[in-house]
């Protein structure tokens, strides 16, 4: 049996990250998940307020007969990355509009930073619509200095906050430009400044990369994380999930008006988790298959080049078996050995299809 199989058997109650031929990191699945369920069950109330920048407690929402959100809950913890998802009509833009005031829920309470919200909690919140709303005939430099001092940013400070993100998103050399000559992916930008100028400590950004190439797409990225590590809470709508999975620590997925999951990334993938893996073999190396006598103990999703994708029974209880399956062929020396698990993407797509009504 190759050294490689042997080093992953005796961490049978591991989730293996990374490949054998590498320094392998792992992490203890149950110990930790059990110590995490027990500190939040021993946390006092109000302390597991001071956890969460928004907290939304049963929230609802009709128009004219139709119902928009239905007994909405959610927690937003501070300091992180939230990806409020869903399809169109969903109910994500109603249920920004009650976070950011513009609306009021029929009924349910919503707590901002532990406390019952109140209106002057839109002054420490950031909201970039879909939709823009800048001023197309004016300068740029112009309306990011009025928009800043309109958001009760003095002048002083509003100069110096304008000068240095026009540099950081690379575009100070437009700010004697009007709106209305920038490309749609410059007006992006702009907009996107426009929204943090004010140095809010939630930010609510709905479709931030509209209209951006990917240059630009990974500036944006780069100052939502930079927002994120001075402190600032960002909870992005957006309809790529690639995205969506790369920059985002937790999700909540809205069909219907209603949450109909929500977690931390890793563990909604965990949880639709279809125990599908991947294994490789160095170069030169050959799997036999005995006759047909040799029964298989996983299934054959796809043949690779020195490799398989394949699929575990839902019977099994662990990845021994095909380990040491493939530790009895003497042509092979295994370099990667990894589950594969489910993206963001198909995720959503199997939970909005399989709730339509």
């Amino acid at each position: 049996m190759s050294s490689s199989v042997i080093q992953c058997l005796a961490l049978q109650n591991c989730r293996v990250v990374g490949v054998f031929y590498k320094k392998i990191r792992f992490v203890s699945s149950q110990s930790i998940y059990k110590k995490f369920v027990v500190s939040l069950h021993s946390t006092p109330d109000y302390l597991l307020h001071k956890m969460h920048i928004l907290e939304l407690q049963q929230i609802n929402k009709n128009f004219n007969g139709h119902q928009a959100l239905r007994d909405v809950s959610l927690n937003i913890p501070k300091g992180g990355i939230f990806g409020l998802l869903g399809p169109n009509g969903a109910g994500k833009t109603t249920l920004i509009r009650i976070i950011t005031d513009i609306l009021q829920p029929d009924s349910g309470t919503l707590y901002f930073d532990g406390k019952p919200a109140t209106a002057q909690r839109v002054e420490q919140i950031g909201y970039m619509p879909e939709e823009r709303g800048l001023y197309k005939s004016m300068k740029v430099g112009e309306q990011l200095l009025y928009l800043a001092q309109l958001r009760g940013v003095p002048a002083k400070r509003a100069a110096e906050l304008v000068d240095a993100a026009l540099r950081r998103l690379e575009i100070a050399d437009w700010r004697n430009r009007k709106v209305d000559e920038l490309s749609k992916g410059m007006q992006q930008k702009i907009q996107f400044i426009a929204t943090i100028l004010h140095e809010p400590r939630l930010i609510i950004l709905d479709e931030p990369y509209s209209g951006l190439d990917p240059v630009n797409a990974q500036l944006i990225s780069e100052e939502i994380f930079s927002l994120r590590d001075k402190g600032a809470t960002i909870i992005l709508s957006n309809h790529r999930m690639e995205q969506v999975e790369q920059i985002c620590e937790n999700i909540a997925l809205i069909h219907h008006g209603k949450i109909v999951l929500e977690g931390a990334v890793e563990a909604v993938k965990e949880r639709f988790k279809q125990h599908i893996y991947e294994i490789r073999w160095r170069k030169g190396g050959t799997w036999q298959r005995n006759a047909e006598s040799d029964i298989l103990p996983f299934f054959i999703e796809k043949e690779l080049e020195n490799g398989l994708i394949l699929r575990l029974p839902e019977t099994a209880t662990s990845t021994q078996a095909v380990l040491q399956y493939f530790g009895r062929q003497e042509h092979l020396d295994l370099v990667v050995f990894r589950e594969i698990l489910p993206s963001l993407h198909q995720i959503f797509v199997e939970q909005v299809k399989g709730k339509a009504t």
